[in-house]
């Protein structure tokens, strides 16, 4: 099922996450509307907070990045993160042009470190420890920053963040049009 994806301004983007257990209700049911969701919405990523629940859950499929064939390594890169925690980060940062489906209309260069190791629960609820480098990091930070209540555009320098203050208003009162279902904040159904 598609879900509706948490626009620029909803609360429940910048809450504290939850861990979750393998009882989670309806977990395999939740993670696969995730994902149908991501695919339509054309991301590479998903978190939780971003379909409105507060819990320490993203998903990642990263092969759209390798489209032309200069990221092989991304084709394969499919992940269920379940409570995970970045044990490092690591390297020298590295500017890229970021975007969230939760806020659609804006793109910017976000620094990142390019290596990380992360510790999390897979959709078998197997614990993994996985080094990532490059676009597969990047993917996973920004999605992390999720479930810690941090959106890319709180890593972008003051006066970019005022330049796009009026684009961000737009998303918060649903004057921005996407090619996917959103849920604005100032909009009551």
């Amino acid at each position: 099922m598609i879900l509706p994806i948490v626009a620029y301004g909803d609360p429940v983007l910048r809450k504290e996450t939850e861990e979750i257990d393998a009882n989670y209700p309806d977990l395999k049911q939740l993670i696969a509307d995730m994902f149908e969701t991501m695919y339509h919405a054309k991301g590479v990523g998903l978190a939780a907070p971003q379909i409105g629940l507060p819990i320490r859950l993203f998903i990642v499929d990263a092969a759209a990045f390798n489209e032309d064939g200069d990221e092989p390594d991304l084709e394969n890169f499919k992940r269920v993160f379940i409570n995970p925690i970045i044990v490092e980060e690591k390297g020298k940062e590295w500017k890229f042009e970021e975007v969230c489906l939760s806020i659609p209309v804006i793109r910017e260069d976000v620094a990142r470190k390019p290596e990380l190791t992360i510790e999390y629960y897979n959709e078998k609820f197997e614990l993994v420890e996985e080094k990532l480098d490059g676009l597969a990091a990047r993917v996973v930070q920004h999605e992390y920053d999720h479930i810690e209540g941090v959106l890319f555009i709180d890593k972008i320098k003051p006066l970019k963040k005022q330049l796009i203050k009026s684009r961000l208003n737009a998303i918060v009162k649903g004057e921005i049009k996407v090619g996917y279902r959103m849920k604005f904040p100032l909009i009551k159904k």
